[in-house]
């Protein structure tokens, strides 16, 4: 456990923060589901917005993010 003030504030600012994170990354994993299991074009802008956002919050990374629109993409489009 902490034991400086600041150590126990860092740690309830964790907590908070993991809250959002599990949430994003949720939405994302959701939103890439759809996607693949339906081939619908019109999923695809929700689930690239919500790479992106979980990109911007340090969740993937920048690699990890083109990769996931590109296969989504190459699955959508794939006759």
């Amino acid at each position: 456990m902490a034991n400086t003030s600041s150590a126990k504030k860092a740690h309830r600012v964790e907590l908070r923060r993991r809250v959002f994170n599990a949430r994003r990354a949720k939405a994302m994993r959701d939103a890439v589901k759809d996607v693949t299991k339906s081939k619908d074009v019109k999923n695809l802008p929700q689930a690239q917005q919500a790479i992106d956002k979980a990109l911007k919050r340090g969740l993937i990374k920048k690699n990890t993010a083109s990769r996931m629109k590109s296969r989504l993409a190459r699955t959508v489009t794939a006759k």
